[in-house]
This record gives C-alpha cells, structure tokens and sequence, in this order.
C-alpha cells in the first residue's frame, strides 16, 4: 500500500459541497463546507457526507476495465449481501463468532483437498488479508525450521540465511527478506526464460539456504515456473551434498488455476519436497479482496513455536497471523464462493477466461505490430511487445492512450538481465467477457494508426512511465 505524506500547504481550500446536498437547509452546504485535511468541528448528515465521497471517488478508473490488476472485480450479488452481513465480524474472534471459524476451517480443508496434501486432515493453514502475509507466514516457518535445524551455530555473525528464488517474484518477497534480515538469492532472467531456472537455483544453494520460492503463475508474463524440475533439481543437490532445501510455492493466482485446468501438472503437495503453498482467494479464488490462504503439508511443517495461543475473550484461541483485527465478510464470502461453484464450477469459469485470453492474444497478434511473449494458455495471462519494425511508438504510449479510451494496461520493463525488454501485460478475469475483450481489441485498433504517424517514441523515463509494479 501507498505510503502518504501530508497535504501541500496550498491546497487548502476546504471540499466543495453542493447546495442541494443539505436535506433541511440547502444554503449550510455552500457556507459549512468542511475541510481536506482536519476534522470539522461538527457533524454532517449521513446523506451529504456519502455524496461528498462518491462523487470524488467518480474520479477513479472503473475496475472492470483495469487489465492490470489480478484481483477480484465481480461478485454475485448474493456475496454482496453476505459479506455486509459479516462487515462487523472480527475474523481473530474465534471464540464469540465460531461459525464463521468453522467456515475457515473448512476452507483450508478443502484446499488441503484441492492441493493433494497426503493427509488433508492433519494439513494446517490460515487465512490471511491476501498473498502478501501468507508468503510472509510462510517465509517465517521457513526460517525458523532452518533455525532449529541449526541451533548449534545460529544466531551467530558469520552466517546469515539465505532464500533462493527467481527475480520474477512478487514484491512481497522482496520486503520478506528485507523484513526478516535474510539474504535474497535470486536468478536472473536469460534469453526467453523469464522465470527461474531449476538448475541455477539448487547451485546457489548452501548450508544457510531456507527454502526456494516457485511461483505458480508469474506475474510479469503469466506463464507456470517448473516446480516439479524444481524439486528434481533439490532432491539431485541432496543425494550430492544432503542439503535437504524445502521448497515454497507462491501460488497466489495458478493455485486456483492449475488444480482445475491442468489437473495432470505436478506442482503441489504430490511432490514431498512442497512445504507450503499460497494462493490469493481474492485474484482467481474470485472473491473481492482482500484474503489469502497459507497451508502447510503437515504440523512438522510449521513450527508449533510460531503459532500463539491467546486467551481472548474467554476462548483458547491458536493464532498465525501478523494482522490481530480483520473482517471475517471476505472468508465467508470465499466459502460461499466454494459452495456456489465446486470443482466443476470453478472449472468452466477459469476456462472461458484462459479462453478469453487465448483468443484476444491471438487478435493482438493479428495486427501485426506485436509480438508475444506468452499467450494465456497457463495463467489467463499474456505479456507482449512491439515488433522490431515498429519504431513510431512503443509501449508505453500504447497503455497511455489506451487509458484514455478507459483501459488500464500496465507497460513495464523487466529485470535482470532482461531490462532491455519492455512489455505490456493483461490479465483477464472472471467479468472479462468476449464482448469486452472485442472492445477492447477494436480501441487498440483505432489507436494504432494514429501512433503510427509519430515521429518517434514519445516516452523519456521509462521507469515513471507506469505506476506499476509487481
């Protein structure tokens, strides 16, 4: 989230508020308009105060049409209506709302299931407020068994853990290793591999190493990283060296992808060396955000000297969590979302979305000025470029005049040692019809012709081009 200063100190005219917003006394709206940046001194009529704020929040992008984001736009109204009835529902409260506690229970039951973990009755997991704090649960647990695998020489100055994974990983990563003081190892991207490679994460593995990450489901290009030849590669490194590395899957988007759609792919607790995997209920579990999902394969998996055990409110309440307070509307919603759809459910709407995103990958191809790096046939998720020919423009004054026309497409450069490519990516959902994505490829191609006549590139900076970060 968004770290904000104070105001500028010349902006401090108060809001503007309509006269027809007063309900008894039109003329208090244009003479007791409050201010920005400080309470007012009294109150405003319920009525008055929500159009004040709906009419600034007009002003936003309409999220339907923002191809940036992986989260949830669209929920049947019947989640809306159970989720206002579970607003005031404090999720850490197990003991005072124990129903909503069962339906959590049962949600990790029955990814525990979705995940084929050996034993999804002794499976342990939580919810979370998205992938960010899993990955952080997850990365704790990690640590610590590390930690007491090497007791007798940690803490200590001279070593310092270490967590491999490909620089392709979601931010969350990088501030979990940051966070934690542990040293990020990371591979860099080579020619067309642009996620990590099995082989160059087990050689930079060593004694302080407490996991590797893979991610099911990039989010630079949407494409699956191997995690089976991941785990072949670490179980190789240990019958030479017995290092035995854990391995964590990053499953924030493809684990509710993969276990309906490519059901033969082996990514998940079939392979005995996946500790843990995340996923984000709020991007393809399609529920609105924010919440998340961490499970462990087993209790030896996550160290029970994580888990606190509270006296609260009279209950004996276990407890994972770096949040204390947080609504428990966006768990109820995702067990109303497992029940509404099943596994069949699930599967026809993840298809016609990897179909959404199969066909209007190839319509961008048609137009001859892109080339592809993937085309939604894992994640429903494609990245591409201009052509070589294509010297009039790049893409970032594509996402820039495609915003005006109301589409949100972030444009982005990649990392190490792929900085000399820059992409734009979407990402279709649920909500993301045919129809719309044919709007969408008929804007694209109105704008091409008028980018054609520049006379160059009109982008300086290309790292403030986009807001936009993984």
């Amino acid at each position: 989230m968004p770290l904000h200063k104070g105001p500028e100190k010349h902006d401090e005219r108060p809001v503007s508020v309509n006269p027809f917003y007063g309900e008894a006394n039109p003329v208090g709206g244009m003479t007791e308009a409050p201010p920005k940046h400080r309470l007012q001194d009294s109150p405003m009529t319920p009525t008055t105060a929500y159009q004040v704020v709906h009419d600034e929040l007009m002003l936003d992008g309409n999220s339907r049409l923002n191809l940036a984001t992986f989260v949830t736009t669209w929920m049947e109204p019947q989640a809306g209506v159970l989720m206002s009835e579970c607003q005031d529902k404090n999720m850490i409260d197990k003991d005072e709302y124990p129903r909503t506690a069962e339906l959590e229970r049962r949600c990790v039951a029955m990814l525990a299931d979705l995940w084929n973990a050996p034993d999804p009755s002794t499976a342990v997991g939580c919810s979370t407020s998205g992938s960010s704090e899993a990955c952080m649960l997850a990365g704790m647990a990690l640590k610590r068994r590390w930690m007491q695998r090497n007791a007798d020489r940690y803490p200590s100055s001279g070593i310092r853990p270490n967590l491999v994974m490909g620089v392709n990983v979601q931010v969350c990563w990088d501030k979990f290793c940051n966070f934690w003081e542990i040293e990020a190892r990371q591979v860099p991207m080579e020619g067309d591999r642009y996620h990590i490679d099995p082989q160059a994460a087990a050689e930079l593995c060593d004694e302080n190493t407490i996991g590797v990450v893979g991610i099911l489901g990039s989010t630079f290009d949407g494409s699956y990283e191997p995690i089976a030849e991941l785990c072949a590669a670490l179980d190789d490194l240990q019958e030479r060296t017995g290092l035995d590395i854990p391995v964590h899957v990053d499953a924030a988007s493809g684990g509710m992808i993969a276990p309906f759609l490519d059901e033969d792919l082996v990514w998940d607790f079939r392979l005995p060396r996946v500790a843990s995997i995340n996923t984000s209920g709020h991007k393809y579990g399609l529920v609105y955000p924010g919440v998340g999902w961490a499970l462990w394969r087993d209790k030896e998996a996550l160290p029970e000297e994580l888990v606190f055990r509270v006296n609260y409110l009279g209950g004996d309440m276990p407890t994972f969590a770096l949040n204390f307070s947080r609504p428990g509307a966006q768990v109820v919603a995702q067990y109303y979302t497992f029940l509404r759809l099943g596994r069949e459910g699930y599967r026809a709407v993840q298809q016609s979305t990897r179909d959404v995103a199969g066909h209007l990958a190839g319509r961008i191809e048609a137009l001859g000025d892109f080339r592809l790096l993937t085309r939604g046939d894992q994640l429903p998720v494609f990245a591409f470029t201009t052509a070589p020919d294509v010297t009039s423009y790049d893409v970032f004054d594509l996402s820039r005049r495609l915003r005006e026309s109301g589409w949100l497409v972030p444009a982005y450069t990649f990392p190490p040692n792929r900085e000399d490519l820059s992409v734009l990516r979407v990402v279709c959902r649920n909500g993301f019809s045919a129809d719309l994505a044919e709007l969408f490829i008929e804007d694209m191609s109105r704008l091409i012709p008028e980018l054609h006549r520049q006379p160059h590139p009109l982008t300086r900076d290309k790292q403030a081009a986009t807001g936009f970060h993984h």
